[in-house]
C-alpha cells in the first residue's frame, strides 16, 4: 500500500531487449506468450509489465525481470546527471 505522501512506482515493463541480454531463445519465448495469452505484437512495441509476467508463476521469467530491473536502475541513476547537464 502506498501513503498519501509516497508515488506509486512506475511498472516496470519488460522489453525484448530484455529478452535478448538474458539470452533467451525467442523461437521458444513466442509459443510461451501465446500459451499464456499474451500478444506477442503488442510486447514487441510497447514491452509488458513485469507484473503479468509473474502472475503466470513460471520461475522462467525471474531472470528476465531481473535484467528489466537492472535496465532501469541503471537509467534511474543516469537521470540526475542527465538533468544537471552532466556536471
Amino acid at each position: 500500500m502506498t501513503r498519501p505522501d509516497q508515488t506509486a512506482p512506475d511498472p516496470l515493463f519488460v522489453t525484448i531487449q530484455d529478452l535478448r541480454a538474458a539470452r533467451y531463445c525467442l523461437a521458444g519465448v513466442r509459443p510461451w506468450f501465446q500459451r499464456h495469452g499474451f500478444n506477442w505484437q503488442d510486447f514487441l512495441t510497447q514491452g509488458i509489465d513485469a507484473e503479468r509476467l509473474r502472475a503466470t508463476g513460471d520461475a522462467l521469467v525471474d531472470p528476465v525481470i531481473q535484467v528489466a530491473e537492472t535496465r532501469q536502475a541503471r537509467l534511474a541513476a543516469l537521470a540526475p546527471q542527465e538533468a544537471s547537464g552532466g556536471r
